[in-house]
């Protein structure tokens, strides 16, 4: 009876989901190191492990990947400035072998399964807990002033002006080097406190306090300066290289802040010294994505309430949500004990105005379909494939269309090929196309995402061909860099 019910359940929010669907939704997932999934495995394991990854991951309707670089002040790529990570060959410092770039490879992996791929860094975290040796090219090691001890971990410090030079540095490296679509940094700033420790920097304060009196405002002081000086490198070497952060999921608290959420937990602005609405608002980040990893129910940190919070302060850019599908998953709906959180949750967020997507906390437990939440992505929630969402302040100008539509005979079947349209600048160029299939008689709406048949980086695309009399009109847009679309061409085919 229980699975009779459950099957009724997922059917009912099946058809909900697939009618409002929406065509642009950023559905990312994190895959992370520094929980060991890739320590010491050998080269072509570990690409057989992504290979996996990502494949289950397109399965489920993901769209973009948010990949793990710089754990620790160190490199799962090859860096001029900083040692390999460890977190990659069990030795930091240590290069793989047999040799290769995972960041280099994964880009070229992602983009082949029409994928986004964002490099994640943590730009001040030097050392993590568990790691006990340093490489002598370690940023510790050859500068050791220029962080400080905390907490198990060694922290850059954000209040020197030549360490904010030096992570703009590694990162303008990576962004001239590779073709990342996207910079991505996560919620360590400060370091997060720790009983009976305390920052060791009221020395550098008195010094440098540039006329600050309170050191909680001198800290935040020194990270505005950081993100806007990292948003302006990255905007200078590739305009379309989107600059994301993804900040712990509290604000401030109601008690501290009248316009705070009615939460009782760790705060971005007071503890972490993290002014993320000001680098929303003041147009410093391309896309927020706030930890919201909570229940919902939770007794301090509601995930509905919290949910709403961002949805009415953080709309200035495009917002999307961090979802833990493990504490999804674990805990009951708290109207009907017999589900998950997970129809509540994408139900919330539908509801939301300004939430252009959402970001799988993490990769690899949506993989492992924790409480079926893959199988509900991939048959329910993201079933059929979504656009990016736009950023009109980066570029909001389409692609022209594409040229020489036609259908060939090969010797691979039955093909539809295309030629990419003329572009002379990075945001008039195609990157990407989207074929699009309709019935006889079905209007050619290409807002429809259940028409979506392939979204590619190809120039072609094999037509399913079977007897020769069923006609279809294919259509084929253009996407440039930030995934304007072009008009449309189309093609009749009988199949």
């Amino acid at each position: 009876m229980k699975r009779i019910y459950l099957s009724v359940i997922y059917l009912f929010v099946a058809v909900c989901f697939v009618f409002g669907q929406q065509k642009r939704e950023f559905r990312g997932a994190w895959i992370q190191c520094v929980n060991g999934q890739f320590l010491g495995m050998p080269t072509e394991t570990m690409k057989k492990t992504l290979s996996y990854q990502l494949d289950e991951l397109l399965k489920d309707g993901v769209n973009a990947i948010i990949f793990q670089v710089r754990p620790e002040c160190d490199a799962l790529y090859e860096s001029p400035y900083e040692p390999w990570s460890r977190f990659l060959t069990g030795t930091q410092g240590k290069a793989p072998q047999p040799y290769w770039d995972p960041l280099e490879w994964m880009i070229e992996q992602c983009h082949n399964r029409g994928m986004e791929l964002h490099a994640w860094i943590n730009p001040y975290r030097a050392k993590t807990k568990t790691t006990t040796a340093l490489a002598a090219n370690h940023i510790a090691v050859t500068e050791p002033r220029r962080v400080f001890a905390y907490d198990g971990q060694f922290i850059m410090n954000p209040g020197m002006a030549e360490n904010r030079d030096y992570i703009c540095k590694v990162v303008g490296d990576i962004v001239r080097r590779y073709d990342v679509d996207g910079l991505h940094m996560d919620d360590y700033f400060y370091p997060y406190p720790a009983a009976g420790e305390k920052i060791p920097d009221e020395k550098l304060f008195r010094e440098t306090s540039n006329g600050i009196n309170n050191i909680g405002d001198w800290r935040r002081y020194n990270v505005n300066l950081f993100v806007k000086q990292l948003h302006d490198t990255i905007a200078s070497i590739k305009p379309w290289v989107k600059f994301g952060v993804s900040p712990f999921g509290i604000y401030r608290n109601k008690a501290n802040d009248v316009n705070g959420s009615d939460t009782k937990g760790l705060q971005n602005y007071d503890d972490l010294y993290a002014d993320v609405l000001l680098w929303v608002n003041n147009g410093w980040v391309d896309y927020c994505v706030p930890q919201l990893y909570w229940q919902i129910g939770h007794p301090t940190a509601d995930y509905e309430t919290l949910l709403k919070w961002w949805n009415k302060h953080a709309g200035n850019r495009p917002l999307y949500i961090g979802e833990d599908v493990e504490r999804t998953a674990k805990y009951p709906d708290i109207n009907d004990k017999r589900r998950n959180q997970m129809p509540a949750k994408y139900a919330l967020r539908n509801r939301m105005h300004n939430v252009d997507g959402t970001v799988l906390w993490y990769a690899k437990a949506a993989v492992d379909n924790v409480g079926n939440y893959g199988t509900m992505l991939r048959n329910v929630y993201w079933k059929y494939p979504a656009l990016q969402p736009r950023m009109p302040f980066i570029d909001g100008k389409a692609p022209k269309k594409v040229k020489k539509l036609k259908s060939i005979w090969t010797k691979d079947g039955y093909m539809l090929f295309w030629t990419a349209p003329k572009g002379k600048t990075w945001k008039d160029k195609a990157v990407r196309y989207v074929v699009y299939r309709f019935g006889r008689k079905e209007k050619e709406n290409t807002d429809d995402v259940t028409k979506i048949v392939t979204i590619t980086t190809d120039t072609y695309c094999k037509l399913p061909y079977d007897d020769g009399k069923t006609q279809y009109t294919y259509v084929v847009t253009a996407l440039d860099r930030m995934q304007n679309e072009s008009k449309g061409v189309k093609k009749k085919v009988k199949l």
